[in-house]
């Protein structure tokens, strides 16, 4: 599926070299496939190059010989880390990051910015670079708030709260992971855009920020991060995953991925924060779906005391980005779920 330019010309031509980090994760490979689809060549990196032989058995059977390829980067915090993987690149999405969930800070958020800073200055040492697009996260501006309709989300704000919480004293107790992770994405992105205002490099810099991803998992060996939620819930009645994320907006991943391509391609997305934010769910929706999908099977009862998100987002622009692939909008939830179980 093509992307409409309105005539005008790609900020990188198709048939560049783009640098996808993480890429064989959930989002990363999604981001290379759309990438892919769109016409570029795709340059992944990988801690290791067994644990990426599905993703380039998978892209060299969909897309053939020499579309695709991996580099090892062992450790994106050491200093230089993407410098070999960047040339010849005309673009970046940095996916990988700190999925650890550890409640202790000094673990998660000072290599989540090195990875970042890293990335951008690799970006500013390869000539031919000109687009870096980050993924961040909704929890970079906020965490949603339940039953407050005037909760109102755009992309001016910044998750201070959960940046403060995140580096109060110990005890690092088990419950504070997920607001490390937060302060995690909070701390990169406005890193990065700190690294832009000071240095001027030649490159643009857009960010996504995508609420929970939900939708098709591309190989089945893949952890697949939030899209494991589903997959174990229909696998396994096991909600384990699913209890770790509080009621909030849902993405489709396909959706994520092509708004990182028109972040990268589309000269009129410039130093953007694209919202991501699709639909507001809770894990009782997910629920109810997969019993009306599949009525003869056994699921977990609904979790008793769920809220909703009732508030509104700025996500027109996303919407009119995906437009722009051809499609309505935003892919619903229902759709979601049924991809994320392989339908």
């Amino acid at each position: 599926m093509g992307y409409d330019l309105k005539e005008k010309s790609p900020a990188i031509p198709q048939g560049s070299l783009v640098l996808v980090t993480g890429v064989t994760g959930y989002i990363g490979s999604h981001i290379a496939d759309q990438f892919l689809e769109a016409g570029y060549r795709i340059r992944g990196t990988t801690r290791s190059n067994d644990k990426a032989a599905w993703v380039r058995e998978l892209f060299t059977k969909k897309y053939g010989e020499g579309k695709f390829e991996t580099v090892v980067v062992a450790d994106m915090v050491k200093e230089g880390a993407f410098d070999e993987a960047v040339k010849g690149c005309s673009g970046i999405a940095h996916v990988a990051s700190d999925l650890s969930f550890s409640p202790d800070p000094n673990l998660v958020i000072p290599p989540t910015l090195a990875g970042a800073l890293n990335a951008a200055s690799a970006a500013t040492k390869e000539p031919s670079l000109k687009r870096f697009v980050f993924t961040s996260s909704s929890v970079a501006i906020d965490n949603a708030q339940l039953n407050t309709p005037s909760f109102h989300i755009t992309n001016t704000g910044w998750n201070d709260s959960a940046i403060e919480k995140a580096w109060a004293p110990p005890p690092y107790t088990p419950d504070r992971g997920y607001t490390v992770y937060c302060a995690s994405k909070a701390q990169a992105e406005r890193e990065l855009w700190k690294f832009v205002s000071e240095k001027k490099p030649r490159w643009v810099l857009n960010c996504v920020l995508p609420d929970l991803n939900m939708g098709t998992i591309l190989h089945d060996s893949q952890a697949a991060s939030t899209g494991a939620a589903i997959r174990s819930i229909y696998r396994d009645g096991d909600m384990t995953t699913a209890n770790m994320f509080p009621p909030a907006w849902m993405v489709n991943v396909r959706d994520t991925a092509r708004l990182h391509v028109a972040a990268v391609m589309d000269p009129d997305v410039t130093n953007e924060r694209i919202l991501a934010y699709a639909h507001p769910y809770n894990f009782n929706d997910v629920l109810a779906i997969l019993r009306e999908t599949y009525p003869g099977k056994e699921f977990p009862k609904d979790v008793e005391g769920l809220g909703k998100v009732t508030g509104s987002v700025e996500n027109g622009p996303g919407a009119e980005l995906l437009k722009r692939f051809g499609q309505s909008g935003w892919t619903g939830l229902e759709e979601s779920v049924r991809e994320n179980v392989g339908l």
